[in-house]
């Protein structure tokens, strides 16, 4: 009787992501590569018998920039014969860079010392938030309520072996910060993540326990005899 998982998925390779550049509301595509990453992903982890089994994903939870979109959709054509239900939300927009937009880290940090900020620590995201975008506070809210939704889903199903998996489609720093509330610390909790694009994480419960979410550091995949 398996755990309700929630499985996190990056978008594909886009231009900006693989130039480091932060890409929160410009709305840019795949590129060839990122279409590739996607469909590789796909058809390593979908399936009968493999990580994520389509049957049992009850919803699909997508950020309603294209490149998670196209994500959805190159992935989800994995799933021969099976409909996942979508929702495209807000929730899991990428953050708002506001006049960060199109930079890198580095120039960020640099513009900001330029104008008297940070002058006794180096600008962190996690901590400060974007000028003219959003602070994390803003972020972790809306994240709380993405998570409360999942959970209201989920919550029935801890000890029965009914499908209650959940999929979500978005990008890397919204991410990271879901698995930072998933977990129950603050976005500015130091906790190094990491997530490539076309990549996939999965997060679970202890113990079968809502006040025990987890992170899956290590999988168990199916023995061959409870998938034939």
């Amino acid at each position: 009787m398996p755990t309700p998982r929630v499985f996190v998925m990056r978008h594909g390779e886009t231009e900006w992501s693989r130039t480091g550049q932060y890409t929160g509301k410009t709305d840019i595509p795949l590129t060839a590569r990122g279409i590739e990453q996607v469909k590789e992903t796909g058809r390593m982890v979908v399936g009968h018998g493999k990580l994520m089994d389509p049957s049992r994903i009850v919803k699909a939870f997508i950020s309603p920039r294209q490149r998670a979109q196209m994500t959805f959709d190159l992935f989800t054509g994995e799933c021969e014969g099976v409909e996942i239900e979508k929702d495209t939300t807000e929730d899991l927009r990428e953050w708002e860079y506001g006049l960060y937009e199109g930079m890198l880290t580095k120039d960020i940090r640099a513009a900001r010392k330029e104008r008297g900020l940070d002058r006794t620590k180096e600008w962190d995201i996690w901590v400060d938030g974007c000028e003219e975008g959003e602070t994390p506070k803003q972020v972790s809210d809306r994240l709380d309520d993405l998570i409360s939704q999942i959970r209201d889903i989920q919550s029935p199903h801890m000890h029965d072996d009914k499908p209650a998996d959940i999929l979500l489609v978005a990008h890397g720093h919204i991410l990271r910060g879901f698995v930072r509330r998933w977990l129950g610390y603050s976005l500015d909790f130091r906790l190094l993540l990491m997530l490539e694009p076309g990549g996939v994480g999965v997060l679970t419960y202890d113990h079968r326990s809502l006040e025990e979410p987890a992170v899956l550091v290590g999988l168990g995949f199916p023995l061959k005899e409870e998938v034939s």
